[in-house]
């Protein structure tokens, strides 16, 4: 039993690493190469950290353990908002929440964290229909988040884009090197997505004897998986808020990929990889 633990928490720290390390990073640089702008940085940066729930989740569906999957996501969505709560302390960029648009997402990041709640109470009835209804409630979520942001945050965005351009044009260089870090940046993801596939089906089996050889409630499991797959976001939550100036604008900047990370990745971890989740474990 002791070896199955360590092979458990030896190949959740592998997940977790190859997306802190490789991923995430090789994610962030090439959405700075591309000038994209702090909300879709952020929402790239929550698709990246959900990459662990998502072979943990469905690994542990297409075992039968839907009990950990429901626990995982749940646990998950509580830790990152804990730790995003945290980031914004530390960082003392607690006074952007008096933003309507912060405050309007935050709320729905607290109903990504009741919503599995009722899922878990659900397990026994859960079905592919649910999974369908999942789904559109990520559409209905995304599209009111994206209207949200048009209307509270997209000034800060465009007065950072005229920013932007004049450095460019007083500078009047192009860095041509650019082109080629994103072809090295899109090899790396490739390579982590390749590992990580290989690791999330070491680990399917490592959860599968330590559920029935040893009896492990599938609770603890799904917590522990938990615990260990948010720590990507713990990172992206700090290296948002650091990346900008110590200026009033880009330090909401910071808070708003920081903000649109977590509603992203609560949102896919709820929505879409639990809805996969329950698809795989009703066709089984």
């Amino acid at each position: 039993m002791i070896f199955e633990i360590t092979k458990f928490f030896i190949y959740s720290i592998f997940i977790v690493v190859i997306s802190k390390y490789i991923l995430v990073k090789a994610l962030r640089k090439l959405a700075e190469n591309l000038k994209l702008k702090p909300r879709v940085i952020g929402n790239i940066a929550g698709i990246a950290t959900s990459i662990p729930e998502f072979l943990t989740v469905t690994v542990s569906s297409f075992i039968g353990l839907m009990g950990t999957s429901l626990y995982n996501i749940i646990s998950s969505n509580v830790i990152n908002f804990i730790q995003y709560s945290i980031s914004l302390i530390i960082n003392k960029n607690h006074k952007a929440l008096k933003n309507k648009g912060i405050i309007i997402q935050n709320i729905f990041v607290i109903l990504t964290i009741i919503f599995p709640i009722i899922l878990l109470k659900l397990e026994n009835t859960l079905n592919i229909m649910i999974a369908f209804i999942l789904v559109a409630l990520y559409i209905i979520f995304y599209w009111i988040s994206k209207k949200i942001h048009e209307k509270y945050l997209n000034d800060v965005d465009i007065r950072m884009e005229q920013e932007d351009e004049r450095i460019e044009n007083e500078t009047e260089t192009i860095d041509k090197r650019k082109n080629k870090q994103s072809f090295i940046y899109v090899g790396y993801i490739l390579i982590a997505g390749i590992l990580l596939y290989f690791i999330g089906d070491a680990l399917g089996i490592v959860l599968e004897n330590l559920s029935e050889n040893f009896g492990i409630a599938e609770s603890i499991l799904g917590i522990l998986l938990g615990l260990i797959t948010s720590i990507p976001e713990l990172v992206t939550f700090f290296e948002s808020q650091k990346h900008y100036k110590k200026e009033e604008d880009k330090n909401l900047l910071g808070v708003i990929e920081a903000t649109n990370n977590l509603l992203t990745s609560n949102m896919l971890n709820l929505f879409i990889i639990q809805a996969i989740g329950i698809v795989i474990y009703a066709l089984l």
